[in-house]
């Protein structure tokens, strides 16, 4: 589905999602689809892929190389106008996995993210958003994995009992929930 139409047939589960929301279409509507490439370097479309296995008690996470902390998988839009295709193509890239499925073929979370700056390839990258929609995408937990050396240093299943302030920073933990919680609502 096209990103513009898919994010315009989301619906939000609270006051930032409705916000981010409202915010993220007023960007593509100033920047049309600029918001797709890595060019608009104050903000751009990213696609995340939050693994879980067929249980939904455990989430595959990758040590991400430059926030230095376990986190999904996810990448920019790089031109693509299919955010779910985007999503899993990260998640195959960043985890080794070659069989992936979505849980459901609707966005799963909006969210306005920051990205702080940082260097990559040896380039200076300004501090500028993501402008999120994520997925929730179903891996075999038995499945080789294999590390992505330009994007992390570890991949591994955590229990989703794990998705604490002990664990992870309070955003993380916010966003992971609130995937979790998309995840289990579509099982019932």
């Amino acid at each position: 589905m096209n990103y513009r139409a898919a994010i315009e047939a989301y619906k939000p589960v609270n006051e930032q999602e409705a916000q981010d929301k409202k915010v993220i279409l007023d960007y593509i509507n100033s920047f049309g689809d600029n918001v797709l490439l890595r060019d608009n370097e104050i903000a751009h479309i990213s696609s995340s892929g939050f693994i879980m296995n067929r249980t939904l008690d455990k989430v595959l996470l990758v040590h991400h190389n430059i926030r230095n902390v376990w986190s999904w998988t996810g990448g920019h839009a790089d031109g693509d106008k299919d955010m779910l295709y985007v999503s899993i193509k990260e998640a195959k890239e960043e985890t080794g996995l070659t069989q992936i499925e979505p849980l459901s073929e609707d966005i799963a979370s909006i969210d306005i993210l920051p990205v702080f700056r940082h260097r990559k390839n040896s380039r200076f990258v300004n501090a500028h958003l993501h402008l999120s929609v994520a997925y929730i995408l179903i891996a075999e937990e038995k499945a080789a994995l294999h590390i992505c050396e330009e994007e992390n240093t570890g991949v591994d299943w955590f229990s989703v009992d794990k998705f604490t302030v002990e664990n992870f920073s309070e955003e993380d933990v916010y966003l992971y929930n609130k995937l979790l919680t998309f995840a289990l609502s579509i099982t019932k």
